[in-house]
């Protein structure tokens, strides 16, 4: 009988503490009683439920759309700082400039928040704007949040790249910004959707700057359940925290899916070159020998 080392009953009790509270969350989603400690039996009446409660479902869509915003503009603002990080190699305020990058990574949030909520109280008594917090002031600063992450995750793809791709392209006639956008865009593809999809998350689960910079009426979904938890736990909560960890889940497998499939083509384009390039080379080795005799 095989023994298990030490590292596998490590693994499988560390995804165990992970993903067993999952489970139970999602079974509990499904209980008919109003306690959510107390089994009541099966049902799905909670889950009918959430249509008729437009409160909770109306801070999940404001949620879901200040994610996207801020996976988009943090994708952009994130590419960009890694970009003159990794190919400016000089420039006065260099260092600065990378420690103003990467400072939201290791602020605490409390004085990110606060800071930025006075910065939008003094906005607005010097410019007039903006004139109250809400959705756009929840997106500038889960922007500001997440564009570091993603400046991390590209500016380590960026410097594994060959330049001299980029530099065969330029010497061929290519301007800068197209070499930008159809060279070194798609090689770093992958970090781009990695750093997007850390900046949704980050900015679906945030709960402290946004309790700083909203305002009446733009309560997102951390800050509804962290008050309705504060009451006792809904099942509604369950219901809907259910759903989001599914459709992240099927969202991942589609992403683990096409990424795969391309790996793999990749991997046959790779072959079939070579065994052209051996049936080269071996054709090109038999017409002399064939002209000798």
């Amino acid at each position: 009988m095989r023994r298990l080392s030490f590292s596998t009953v490590m693994l499988w009790v560390g995804l165990l503490f992970i993903y067993l509270p999952m489970v139970i969350m999602v079974v509990y989603s499904f209980n008919a009683s109003k306690l959510v400690t107390v089994w009541g039996g099966w049902s799905v009446k909670w889950y009918v439920g959430l249509l008729d409660n437009t409160q909770l479902m109306g801070s999940v869509l404001r949620s879901l759309e200040i994610a996207l915003y801020t996976a988009v503009a943090a994708v952009a603002l994130g590419t960009l700082a890694a970009f003159v990080l990794t190919r400016v190699p000089r420039f006065k305020g260099r260092t600065l400039f990378g420690g103003l990058v990467t400072a939201p990574l290791v602020m605490p949030e409390v004085i990110t928040g606060l800071s930025l909520l006075l910065l939008f109280v003094a906005m607005a008594q010097l410019i007039g704007w903006p004139a109250e917090r809400g959705v756009m002031t929840i997106w500038i600063a889960h922007t500001t949040f997440c564009s570091a992450y993603v400046a991390v995750v590209v500016s380590a793809r960026l410097r594994e790249l060959d330049l001299s791709i980029e530099e065969a392209a330029m010497d061929l006639g290519a301007k800068p910004w197209k070499v930008f956008f159809l060279i070194t865009i798609p090689m770093i593809a992958p970090s781009l959707a990695a750093g997007g999809m850390m900046s949704f998350a980050l900015s679906l689960d945030d709960l402290v700057l946004a309790s700083f910079v909203s305002g009446p009426g733009s309560t997102t979904l951390p800050m509804e359940v962290f008050s309705a938890v504060r009451l006792g736990v809904k099942p509604e909560i369950n219901a809907i925290a259910s759903l989001i960890l599914l459709t992240v889940s099927i969202f991942t497998f589609f992403a683990w899916f096409f990424a795969h499939r391309a790996e793999e083509r990749r991997k046959r384009a790779i072959q079939q070159a070579m065994e052209s390039m051996a049936e080269e080379v071996t054709s090109s080795k038999w017409k002399p020998a064939q002209a000798a005799a």
